[in-house]
């Protein structure tokens, strides 16, 4: 374990020992920072849907569309020159690990509201990965909070192709499914179009601390809790 940089041998960090300038995820504040049906992992598991895609920093672009004033378009070079953000958070797997105590880094989604400009009548967002389209969605009262970013930086390593590099969304209060790897674009919307996983019986919601995992009494295909819990 001593030769793997994401592993954590302690007790988690509290977010009163964070440094000052760093956006505190209010979940850390929790008494118990575990939700229901959650255990602690102490490595950085890897999953994902179909095969991983290997994007070049320089060959990767990002859009902002839909419902907004000034749609956007960012290479890698400009988007590595907006203003930059830190947040701590705990990190929350549908299939029941959590990784406790990540500092992320990259642009504050904020920042990219900003400068597109939402339409009062825009209420949802849809998130792309470069992985064959794969989507996921969420209302804007959880996407806009102060501590989702798009990451390109995980506890001050660059996020490789596994996790979901050059940049990944980073959703903190939601299962972790909702911050989207290999982010390519965002979409907002008027009204809520599940995404992939979603249409295949997940939660369309996902709040882990409600235990939002699937959206019926039918486990999604290919789930297996045996493999997942052995993670």
């Amino acid at each position: 374990m001593e030769h793997d940089s994401k592993y954590q041998a302690g007790e988690p960090v509290e977010p009163n020992h964070v440094l000052d300038g760093i956006i505190i995820s209010p979940d850390t504040y929790r008494e118990n920072r575990i939700p229901p049906g959650q255990s602690r992992t102490r490595k950085w598991p890897v999953l994902q849907w179909g095969p991983i895609p290997e994007i070049a920093a320089e060959e990767w672009t990002f859009e902002v569309t839909g419902l907004v004033e000034r749609p956007l378009s960012f290479t890698w070079s400009q988007y590595r020159a907006l203003p930059r953000v830190r947040v701590f958070s705990d990190f929350h797997c549908v299939t029941k690990w959590s990784r406790l105590g990540n500092v992320w880094e990259g642009v504050a989604v904020s920042e990219l509201v900003a400068r597109a400009g939402i339409k009062p009548e825009a209420k949802f967002v849809i998130a792309m990965g470069n992985d064959d389209g794969w989507t996921t969605n969420m209302p804007l009262a959880d996407f806009l909070q102060s501590d989702v970013l798009l990451a390109d930086t995980h506890d001050g390593e660059p996020i490789n192709f596994e996790h979901g590099g050059p940049v990944r969304l980073v959703v903190p209060r939601l299962y972790a499914w909702k911050s989207a790897k290999w982010c390519r674009s965002l979409t907002f919307l008027d009204h809520d179009k599940p995404g992939l996983w979603e249409q295949q019986g997940y939660h369309n919601h996902g709040d882990p601390w409600l235990e939002e995992r699937f959206g019926s009494d039918q486990l999604p295909p290919g789930w297996n809790e045996e493999e997942a819990l052995a993670i």
